[in-house]
């Protein structure tokens, strides 16, 4: 009798103890969760795609945060033709990274960077741009995660950057269709055009990242040999466009 009461003593408390660790370890885990969850610097690097201001035809950025390390970090943005290497200083405020940093100040567009990540949203990077010459207008941007990636199934024509184009595909094809075809085996690439009239031609086009201001070690031997024949054509529609009616 007295081991049956034992054994009945000993499993209450058994299951006792059980359950009180049980709910300690419930009223520890959002805590564990949320510090899972937090954001780290490093957790901050990649690259954030969109429109450099408010106005939907201003110019679309890239902007790389290439690396976090202690209070300091660098990167470097891609818009307007140009390749603009950044640096400066990070800090952490409740559940905001906070960012500033500056060009180097030997170009005429440089300016010093102002911007800020949610950890609570962490695809979405918001700021201000302030150049360091009056002339240029400062810049409010809002900015989503996105990394470059080389699609050569992208765009109006992929056959320029996935099959080698024969003269019958190009021989009766105006100026501006042959210009184009041409720009986007570059846009694929993502090529980062200083002429503004080519830009405007991709940057409305949400699979077009500008990511770099010099592709020629990046072009294939079929997009190489396309390129040739496009433009052999290009300065047919020039020369005697005219005379054909095109």
């Amino acid at each position: 009798m007295r081991l049956f009461l034992f054994l009945i003593t000993f499993t209450i408390f058994n299951f006792s103890c059980n359950d009180k660790s049980s709910k300690k370890d419930e009223a520890k885990s959002p805590i564990e969760k949320e510090a899972k969850s937090s954001l780290t610097n490093q957790d901050i690097c990649g690259s954030y795609v969109g429109v450099f201001g408010e106005d939907p035809l201003d110019n679309k950025i890239r902007l790389l945060i290439s690396k976090v390390e202690d209070n300091t970090i660098e990167g470097r943005t891609i818009v307007g033709g140009n390749d603009r290497p950044f640096s400066g200083s990070i800090k952490k405020e409740n559940n905001l990274f906070l960012i500033t940093a500056s060009e180097p100040g030997d170009d005429k567009y440089d300016g010093a960077f102002e911007f800020q990540i949610d950890e609570n949203k962490p695809e979405e990077l918001t700021g201000t741009w302030t150049p360091f010459k009056k002339t240029v207008s400062p810049k409010k941007y809002t900015l989503n995660k996105k990394s470059f990636t080389y699609n050569p199934q992208a765009g109006q024509y992929p056959q320029t950057s996935t099959s080698v184009l024969a003269t019958s595909d190009v021989e009766n094809l105006d100026k501006q269709t042959l210009s184009y075809m041409r720009n986007e085996i570059f846009a694929r690439h993502g090529f980062c055009f200083r002429k503004k009239d080519i830009r405007m031609m991709f940057e409305l086009e949400d699979w077009y990242v500008p990511n770099t201001v010099d592709i020629k070690n990046y072009l294939t031997d079929i997009e190489i040999k396309n390129i040739k024949l496009i433009q052999r054509y290009e300065k047919y529609a020039v020369d005697y466009g005219d005379d054909f009616g095109r």
